[in-house]
């Protein structure tokens, strides 16, 4: 553990008034489509979405045997011919296979096509042009983070547009700042998409992939992630899989729609009770499968429910110091005792003991509005994001603390819907440009 000494400041002190308070009445910069933009920010009336009700990710249960997608050099063709014609054959077979070798290395491309559902995107033909493994290191870029929050361009249901030509690039940086990604949901071929670009860029990256359920659908969103996921396990297996994550701040979301904010109250609990089911239908999925992955949730730092985290393997809790008034001083340091104090202490208090890791933590870097781009001592800045990188990531290395950090780039989606510094967490902007920051290695 990293003392406050060592983070350049202490911590404030946190009642536990304020830590049940540390999410409420704002839309958090990762919800994707679960909040209802006509809806309000106050818990009192803010409704969960009924727009999360994911489109079937598939057109087929399973790709199969998919190397007939993938077009390789022509195959020589085994039908018996004439032993006289054998030789001409064989002539014009070479200086066609010349012609096209040497138009291939005039191109300098070899294409590879993927063919998704056409219900999740547009573009259901996605072609990459070159070898995806072959890709210039960034030097600036190190892989110093335990691990990265990560949503794909165009994957918010039902504006599905997600481009596997994007997500190969996102893989190619991304695997150059960590060997962990999580997901938040499997909509729009976002499963299938990631662990595609994994295979064809080669690189070392675990993904945590995820299910993100809504409590007013009657499962219809669960199920058709569910389908999603057992199609991607099937397709490419597990070796790149860390687990399988149901449910993200689903207790905190629940609590807001029905006024309430004790996340073991009778309203957390009738939370837990529509949400636990999908997690052991899960464990079941796996199971069917015959495949070993552990099972977990994600959820706001304070809005853990104990009978969902005594269900799970593992619990990933949101923690973000810029949201809890934090100063930039003390952000690191508030970080670690606030996870500690409340999400590692929960854990360890349950029988199960799950793993518990920092679903989300980070520095917004900017605002839509003046008026926004401070919260108490929390200021949008990225000399301030710069700071917090440097006195949180190699120090949460060292002391063992797992974390993914928000986020990979910025979401201009969320600019326009919510506001204020919700589209600015990213290391990168939108265009995959790196901000103004130095990576440390560590």
């Amino acid at each position: 553990m990293y003392s406050q000494s060592r983070l350049g400041g202490s911590s404030p002190s946190i009642a536990n008034s304020e830590l049940n308070d540390y999410y409420d009445q704002l839309p958090p910069p990762h919800r994707l489509s679960s909040y209802s933009v006509a809806s309000s920010t106050t818990s009192s009336t803010r409704n969960l979405a009924d727009t999360y009700t994911d489109a079937p990710v598939r057109t087929r249960p399973f790709y199969g045997d998919r190397r007939g997608e993938f077009p390789d050099t022509p195959a020589i063709d085994e039908k018996p011919v004439a032993r006289s014609s054998k030789r001409k054959w064989l002539t014009w077979g070479l200086v066609v296979f010349g012609l096209l070798a040497v138009a291939g290395i005039a191109a300098g491309v070899v294409v590879s096509q993927v063919h998704f559902g056409s219900s999740s995107s547009s573009n259901s033909n996605l072609a990459i042009t070159g070898d995806p493994s072959q890709f210039t290191k960034d030097s600036r870029l190190k892989q110093s983070f335990y691990g990265i929050a990560y949503t794909p361009q165009d994957s918010i249901y039902p504006n599905c547009n997600i481009q596997l030509a994007d997500v190969v690039t996102d893989m190619q940086l991304l695997s150059q700042l960590t060997s962990r990604i999580r997901l938040y949901g499997s909509d729009c071929n976002t499963t299938a998409m990631v662990l595609e670009a994994i295979q064809l860029t080669q690189v070392n990256m675990t993904v945590f992939i995820a299910n993100y359920p809504d409590a007013t659908d009657n499962g219809v969103a669960y199920d058709r992630q569910k389908t999603a996921i057992q199609s991607a396990i099937q397709a490419y297996g597990t070796d790149h899989i860390g687990g399988v994550t149901v449910g993200n701040e689903f207790i905190l979301d629940y609590l807001d729609a029905n006024a309430a904010t004790d996340p073991n109250g009778s309203v957390g609990n009738q939370g837990a009770a529509i949400l636990t089911p999908f997690i052991d239908d899960t464990k079941s999925m796996l199971q069917s499968l015959g495949v070993n992955l552990k099972v977990g949730n994600a959820d706001a730092g304070s809005f853990f429910n104990d009978k969902v985290l005594a269900d799970v393997d593992y619990g990933m809790a949101n923690v973000h110091p810029w949201f809890a008034n934090v100063s930039i001083d003390a952000a690191a340091g508030w970080t670690w005792d606030f996870f500690e104090g409340t999400d590692v202490a929960l854990a360890q208090s349950l029988s199960n003991k799950p793993d518990m890791s920092i679903a989300e933590t980070g520095w917004p870097t900017n605002s839509s509005d003046a008026g926004n781009e401070s919260n108490g001592a929390s200021t949008a800045s990225e000399a301030n994001l710069q700071k917090f990188i440097d006195t949180f990531v190699c120090q949460a290395n060292a002391n063992g603390t797992e974390y993914f950090f928000f986020e990979y780039f910025d979401e201009p989606w969320k600019t326009q819907q919510f506001g204020g510094v919700e589209g600015y967490w990213g290391l990168f902007y939108s265009n995959r440009t790196l901000k103004n920051l130095e990576i440390p290695d560590c």
